[in-house]
């Protein structure tokens, strides 16, 4: 390994340290664990045991990743913490591994930016490119899609799912799915208020599959139908877009309900 390890730094002796990786002061590396090529801990970071980090991480100070969960249930066995690549934990972030009884396994993907006070809990399962604001935080067994925005001081209630490309504004509290695609806010009247026009053009999506969206919300929310005639509805008329195919899939798929429109 050719990397820099800072005299400070203290390493387990069966932490594995791939190639170039950047130690910083005081940091604990405990074992057994991983740390991809070319991962920096800038400082005061701690990685915990049976922890797998992938490529090109960068950790920021006061970072913990991999300790053991909050989970009065959990007895010490050794459950798992794996992420991805390229992704950066700003100051104070978390990410606890997964529990016995959720399957043993916190995952994280590629290219997701944790802003500072961020937590991720156990047997959480988190896509790629997501951005988390500051003190964003997933209660146990939360799923988040790809590519989705977590407001500030958000927080997703145990066994949430987040869809793919779901804008979550600042303060909101999700006791049940958040919509793909969609902007949802509210702190206490937590609702779906439509397709997040504007984050999705920036991201590239046509502009017919965005007209797509939003019929489909409102036939979802806005002709006083039931939900399954709704849903077959939408499946009807716009089920040849691939977007809506999969907000369909996802409503349907739901076992704690949808933050509605």
């Amino acid at each position: 390994m050719s990397g820099q390890v800072h005299p400070s730094a203290v390493i387990h002796p069966e932490a594995v340290l791939g190639e170039g990786v950047v130690i910083g002061p005081f940091c604990l590396v405990e074992g057994p664990s991983k740390i991809g090529a070319s991962t920096v801990l800038r400082s005061h970071v701690i990685i915990g045991p049976h922890t797998e980090l992938g490529e090109e991480n960068m950790v920021f100070p006061h970072s913990s990743l991999g300790l053991e969960p909050q989970d009065l249930k959990f007895s010490g066995a050794p459950t798992r913490l794996v992420i991805g690549h390229r992704n950066t934990f700003r100051e104070g972030t978390t990410a606890h591994r997964g529990t016995e009884t959720g399957g043993g396994l916190t995952h994280m993907g590629d290219d997701n930016f944790l802003m500072t006070g961020s937590h991720v809990a156990h047997d959480c399962h988190v896509g790629n490119g997501n951005i988390f604001a500051n003190c964003a935080t997933l209660a146990g067994h939360v799923e988040v899609g790809d590519r989705c925005n977590i407001g500030a001081f958000s927080a997703v209630h145990q066994f949430c799912r987040v869809g793919d490309h779901a804008f979550m504004g600042g303060f909101t509290v999700a006791t049940q799915d958040v919509l793909p695609y969609m902007k949802t806010v509210g702190a206490r009247d937590t609702k779906s208020y439509g397709v997040n026009n504007i984050g999705l053009q920036r991201k590239g999506f046509k502009l017919d599959a965005i007209e797509a969206l939003k019929k489909a919300h409102r036939i979802l929310f806005h002709t006083g139908q039931l939900r399954d005639d709704a849903l077959k509805q939408v499946e009807t008329e716009l089920g040849q877009f691939p977007e809506v195919a999969y907000l369909v899939k996802f409503i349907r798929e739901s076992k704690r309900g949808i933050h509605r429109g």
